[in-house]
């Protein structure tokens, strides 16, 4: 079965407060199921205001890792593909799981060409990884939530 997006695709998805934001897949393995994917702001009013100008790696407001349910079911629109698309400018970031109870926590770095395949997990200083964003694997309406709290929050 042909996907209907590809590594630089950008889409749309709804926000739960309305409107909408952008998001770009950064990885997709040949099956699709799980992708890594960069999210923008600022919300959007519809869907019709997306433009890629302003679509730089450097500018994402969440890096996270999304099952692609809502790409298949066209819940989330594609509108396009990042001109010039170059899969290097857009890596796959490192991770951090942490263990609050214990103050432990972990590096976490996935193969370049599998958002799903962890290359390895590196004991690591808590607080040295504070600014890492949590291993997370996200379906459509956690990863809407998240993306409408980060843009209220830009908000604010």
């Amino acid at each position: 079965m042909k996907l209907p997006y590809e590594e630089g695709s950008v889409f749309v998805l709804p926000l739960r407060s309305g409107g909408f934001a952008r998001g770009v897949v950064a990885r997709s393995p040949r099956r699709g199921r799980v992708l890594l994917g960069y999210f923008f702001g600022p919300r959007l009013e519809t869907s019709g205001e997306a433009t890629f100008d302003d679509l730089h790696p450097n500018l994402a407001v969440a890096r996270i890792r999304f099952g692609d349910l809502a790409l298949m079911e066209g819940r989330w629109l594609i509108i396009g593909k990042i001109p010039g698309w170059n899969r290097a400018d857009w890596p796959i970031p490192d991770f951090v799981r942490r263990d609050p109870i214990s103050k432990k926590a972990w590096l976490v770095r996935y193969v370049n060409d599998e958002p799903l395949r962890s290359v390895s997990e590196l004991l690591s200083n808590y607080d040295d990884l504070q600014l890492l964003d949590s291993d997370s694997l996200f379906g459509a309406g956690a990863a809407e939530a998240k993306i409408s709290k980060l843009l209220a929050l830009q908000q604010n």
